[in-house]
């Protein structure tokens, strides 16, 4: 039963009611899975199912491949190629919705892209070439940017205790669209083939369904989506209760960031590898161990509907290990669930069992995705004025590190694709290390605590705005998110360390 508190919003005389627990900036404090009230929860089920359509368009090639792949005799180079192409169009993209969503809002800029994207799933039918097939999945990979829009969108919703769950569970269970995606399209291609097309006929078919249903999921937001919990953005900045900030100031304050770009690198090393496991996994069973096409479809969708649970799982844990130990705890739990992954992805390439390689995959889903979860834990906090440009760095990462992956172990025949997974492994180790020279002066690091120097929640997120932008009102809200993540001090801290004249946030 949802009870609906009432709140006054800043800037508004009008009372508003919500259907969950807000703070002082009407973000929600609670997750309620099973509700979809206006706005946070209706924003997050918009959020998951239309990053879900997209995954599902993304990816709606692979599980076809085999039967694609002999219609336009495709090589191995040819398949690599479109695999890295697949995911290196979303490498910009993800960087240019960052900033579209701190300057025109989630809604409009996730909308924008998906209707844009659409035509190029409906052309993948029409295809007769290598360079076709190409091109379409790199067009329709551009769609693989609306992560960063729904990142964005949930850390707009939800408040500190609560923002690494909704991050969670809203890309875990779009991310599903790449499991799922598996078992749908051989099933839509059986179902065309059996109905009477022919073989090379019913695949092309096939591609109008992930079409239309991601075209869906656009118009929908459009007409029950909302930005932040006072409204969108353009009603917001017209009545003054949003400030219009500069395109210059936002990127710069992103991109001068150092915490983002590693954050970027580990997370090429978690979603990347989930990309490009996506990309490979049903041919590599279908080729190592002589399967059915349906039969990989159904193991390789396994690797992908862990998402379900590991995501989201991830996000959950790094609000639980925050709640005692703070950000430090946020940083240990991405560094060793990722670690462990890499270890879980060796093993996956040397093991020659059918069964055995199968639990090993799973087992390596879990971790791999749920250190997705848990980087989303950490990105909120990295910058408030540029979180949009921190999330689509970040989000952008996780292509770049599909791309090279695929470049270096799965493109043309130098290594078999066992070998390829072994490696790729090793490197999400390396490249898991760095997250301990993640440093935040008002929380501390991995191996060292907060600055001798006292510095505040409020000193971090203040120091993007100038006094001249500060005397303007530009910063409150970024006054607001610093009074709201006090808690990321962790237990110890959180109550004992808070200055006595500071006021306490009002909560409703």
């Amino acid at each position: 039963m949802e009870v609906e508190v009432p709140a006054v919003a800043e800037g508004s005389n009008e009372t508003q009611k919500w259907s969950v627990a807000v703070d002082s900036e009407n973000k929600a404090t609670e997750f309620r899975l099973m509700s979809i009230a206006k706005p946070h929860m209706r924003a997050f089920h918009l959020s998951w199912i239309s990053f879900f359509s997209c995954f599902v368009s993304s990816f709606a090639a692979p599980p076809l491949l085999p039967i694609i792949r002999d219609n336009l005799n495709l090589t191995a180079t040819d398949i690599g190629n479109a695999g890295v192409a697949s995911v290196s169009g979303a490498v910009f993209a993800r960087v240019a919705m960052g900033t579209a969503c701190d300057l025109v809002g989630p809604r409009l800029a996730s909308a924008s892209l998906i209707l844009l994207t659409a035509p190029a799933v409906y052309c993948t039918s029409l295809i007769n070439s290598a360079t076709s097939y190409l091109l379409v999945r790199f067009f329709t990979g551009f769609s693989l940017a609306t992560f960063v829009s729904t990142q964005f969108w949930m850390s707009s919703m939800f408040s500190a205790p609560v923002v690494g769950r909704a991050n969670g569970f809203s890309g875990g269970w779009g991310n599903l669209g790449g499991g799922a995606t598996q078992l749908i399209m051989p099933l839509v291609f059986s179902l065309v083939r059996d109905i009477g097309a022919a073989q090379f006929t019913a695949w092309r078919i096939a591609f109008f369904v992930p079409a239309f249903f991601q075209m869906l999921t656009a118009f929908s937001i459009l007409i029950f989506g909302q930005d932040t919990p006072d409204g969108n953005f353009q009603r917001l900045k017209k009545s003054g209760q949003k400030p219009k900030d500069e395109f210059s100031k936002v990127l710069f304050h992103g991109v001068t960031n150092y915490r983002g770009w590693i954050l970027a690198l580990t997370y090429g090393y978690c979603f990347g590898v989930e990309l490009t496991i996506d990309n490979i996994i049903a041919e590599y069973f279908y080729d190592r161990f002589n399967l059915k096409l349906h039969t990989a479809g159904i193991i390789a969708a396994s690797f992908g509907l862990a998402n379900l649970f590991s995501r989201p799982g991830g996000g959950f844990i790094s609000d639980a290990v925050s709640k005692r130990f703070g950000m430090r705890g946020r940083l240990w739990a991405l560094w060793l669930c990722q670690t462990f992954a890499g270890v879980l992805c060796i093993i996956l390439g040397l093991v020659g069992s059918l069964s055995v390689s199968v639990v090993v995959m799973i087992i390596f889903s879990v971790f791999v995705q749920a250190a997705c979860g848990m980087t989303f834990g950490i990105v909120p906090f990295v910058s408030r004025r540029s979180l949009g440009v921190i999330s689509g760095m970040t989000g952008g990462g996780g292509n770049v590190g599909a791309v090279v992956t695929q470049l270096i172990f799965f493109k043309g025949s130098k290594f078999s694709k066992e070998r390829g997974i072994t490696l790729m492994g090793v490197m999400i180790i390396i490249c898991t290390l760095p997250i301990c020279l993640i440093y935040f002066p008002q929380w501390g690091g991995m191996f060292f605590g907060p600055s001798s120097k006292k510095v505040t929640e409020e000193d971090y997120y203040l120091g993007e705005w100038n006094s001249k932008e500060q005397e303007k009102g530009s910063h409150h809200a970024s006054l607001k998110f610093a009074d709201n993540s006090v808690s990321e001090r962790g237990r110890k801290h959180n109550t004992s360390t808070r200055p006595n004249d500071e006021p306490t946030p009002t909560y409703v």
